[in-house]
C-alpha cells in the first residue's frame, strides 16, 4: 500500500510539472477598475500551523446572498491568473475566493519549486483538507455568500485539489477541474456528493488514457454525477494565456487553446447554473 500510495503522488506531481480560520486582515476594497461595481478584496486566514493569503471578488450592485465558489490555483501557487479567474466568476454574479494552498500566498518561479510545492500538498492529505476547509469556513463566512451553495473549481494542481476533495466528502455541491490528473490521493467512492466537470485536453500527454478509464470507472462505481469532456487537440495548461511563453521558457509541453478555453468556460457555467438553479 505504500507503494501505491508513493507512486500516486509521484505522479501527480508529474501532472503538476507540465502544467482554525482567523478574522481577515485585509486592505480597503477597491473597485478591479474604473466604472465597475465588481470588488476585489486581499483577505488572510489559517489553519493551525499555516497561514494562507487569499482573494476575494463580488459585485456590491448585487443585492443579498449568492452562491460562492472557492478557485484552486495551478502548481506556480497563487497569481494573478487565479485572481483573475475569482474576477470572472464574481461578473457571474457569484462571490469568489481565489485560494492559498502553499501558504503565505508563496509562488514558484521555477518547475522544479513548482513540483516540490504541489507534492508536499498532495503528499498530506489531512493538511491538505485543513487548508482547503480554512478557506471554505472564510468564504461561508462572507455577508454576500450562502453557505450551503459552495462550489469549487480547479487548474492543474488546483483541478486534482479539488477533486480530492469532493472524493472525500466536503460539502461541496459542484467542483471543476480543468487540464487536471484524474489519478487521485483519495479516488471517486461512495462518499462523494457534488455533481464533477472535468475538462481535459484529448492531447495532453500527461493525463494517461489508462488514468482516465480508471476514474470513470470509479465515478460509475460510486454513482457520481459527473461529466468528462476531452478537447480535441488540446494540450496541457489550455486555459492560461501564458502557457505557450512558459512551455518554451522551461521546455514543457503546454499550450493554450483559446476553442477549448471558451468551451470550457461555458461547460462550467452550465455547471453552475444546473446545480444553483
Amino acid at each position: 500500500m505504500r507503494i501505491k500510495f508513493l507512486l500516486t503522488i509521484i505522479s501527480l506531481t508529474v501532472l503538476v510539472s507540465a502544467c482554525k480560520t482567523e478574522k481577515k486582515h485585509s486592505s480597503d476594497a477597491v473597485p478591479l477598475q474604473e466604472e465597475t461595481t465588481l470588488l476585489g478584496e486581499e483577505v488572510s486566514y489559517a489553519t493551525d500551523s499555516t497561514r494562507m493569503k487569499g482573494y476575494l471578488a463580488y459585485d456590491k450592485a448585487i443585492k443579498g446572498k449568492r452562491p460562492g465558489i472557492l478557485v484552486v490555483h495551478e502548481w506556480w501557487g497563487h497569481n494573478d491568473y487565479t485572481r483573475e479567474r475569482a474576477n470572472m466568476l464574481a461578473e457571474l454574479g457569484y462571490t469568489a475566493l481565489a485560494v492559498d494552498m502553499y501558504g503565505d500566498g508563496k509562488q514558484a518561479a521555477h518547475p522544479d519549486d513548482a513540483g516540490k510545492f504541489s507534492g508536499m500538498v498532495m503528499s498530506n492529505i489531512e493538511e491538505a483538507k485543513a487548508r482547503f476547509n480554512a478557506a471554505m469556513e472564510l468564504l461561508k463566512n462572507q455577508s454576500s455568500v450562502d453557505s450551503s451553495q459552495i462550489a469549487a473549481i480547479g487548474y492543474c494542481f488546483g483541478g486534482s485539489v479539488v477533486l480530492t476533495m469532493a472524493n472525500a466528502g466536503e460539502d461541496l455541491d459542484a467542483v471543476a477541474a480543468f487540464h487536471s490528473g484524474v489519478q487521485l490521493p483519495i479516488m471517486p467512492n461512495e462518499g462523494i456528493k457534488a455533481k464533477v466537470l472535468v475538462c481535459n485536453g484529448a492531447a495532453d500527454p500527461f493525463v494517461s488514457e489508462e488514468s482516465v478509464v480508471a476514474f470513470k470507472e470509479a465515478m460509475d462505481k460510486a454513482g457520481a454525477d459527473y461529466t468528462y469532456i476531452s478537447y480535441e487537440g488540446a494540450q496541457h495548461a489550455f486555459t492560461s494565456k501564458d502557457a505557450d511563453s512558459l512551455g518554451q521558457k522551461f521546455n514543457l509541453p503546454l499550450a493554450y487553446q483559446e476553442k477549448a478555453d471558451k468551451a470550457s468556460w461555458e461547460a462550467l457555467q452550465e455547471l453552475l447554473n444546473e446545480t444553483f438553479q
